[in-house]
């Protein structure tokens, strides 16, 4: 009897499976070195200029690159993602691909992410000569900037699984550093896209900092936007015979 077809990767699916504990670590560092990033330099530009148009620039110039690179470097292992909302869309997707991540790694890759970004912050914190843990006074809890994450994040998710879909993931490194470039611009909330980040941004009190108090609302509506995202490239990049569902 002729086997049967193997099972199709869900998008965003990782690469041949690496140990279980490289792929949390890779996890792990990659969110603590984009956290570092972000927030270095963002305490960086603050202390070169006082002008917040070129601290943003500074700070999303940085975290262009830096993630560019990460992914790259990272990918590989874990399949890069350093963030709870991709890493929870892999997981709903791959429940009927029959590839992707298990919920047993989805239970490592979550608190992994998470630790590397509060590790993250402290780092950047402590290079800076700033207190190590400093909770943000920085409110973040206006309507407009909860949008803005729902929109971040579902471009992020759209983009991520449209790749995946198309077979092109190898361009994950350029264009997913290219896109959240973009919307710390063109979002108002200036593009977190990422529940793992925001906790870890919390716990300083500097540029990229946000206060505990709006923590809940952006993860609600980056879930939200997750959701989204899925929809949206279920819709998009269906083929023939697909039903409409992420």
């Amino acid at each position: 009897m002729a086997a049967g077809p193997a099972p199709q990767p869900a998008p965003c699916a990782t690469p041949p499976p690496k140990p279980l504990v490289a792929r949390a670590a890779a996890e792990l560092v990659g969110t603590a070195a984009l956290v570092a990033i972000v927030v270095g330099s963002g305490i960086q530009a603050t202390g070169l200029t006082d002008d917040v148009a070129l601290q943003l620039l500074a700070n999303s110039t940085a975290t262009v690159f830096g993630l560019g690179v990460l992914i790259a470097l990272l990918g590989p292992v874990s399949g890069a993602h350093f963030n709870p909302a991709v890493s929870l869309a892999e997981w709903w997707t791959s429940r009927r691909a029959g590839a992707g991540l298990t919920a047993g790694e989805l239970a490592a890759y979550l608190p992994s992410q998470i630790a590397g970004a509060i590790a993250g912050a402290i780092l950047a914190d402590a290079m800076f000569g700033e207190p190590l843990v400093k909770w943000s006074t920085h409110d973040r809890s206006a309507g407009n900037l909860l949008l803005g994450e729902v929109v971040a994040t579902a471009g992020l998710v759209l983009l991520v699984f449209g790749l995946a879909r198309t077979d092109r993931l190898r361009f994950a490194p350029v264009a997913v550093a290219s896109y959240i470039g973009a919307a710390y611009w063109f979002t108002s909330s200036t593009s977190f896209a990422n529940p793992a980040v925001t906790i870890g941004r919390a716990f300083t009190d500097t540029f990229a900092g946000i206060a505990p108090s709006s923590v809940a609302g952006f993860i609600g509506m980056q879930l939200v936007g997750a959701v989204a995202g899925l929809g949206l490239a279920a819709l998009i990049f269906m083929s023939s015979g697909d039903r409409l569902r992420p």
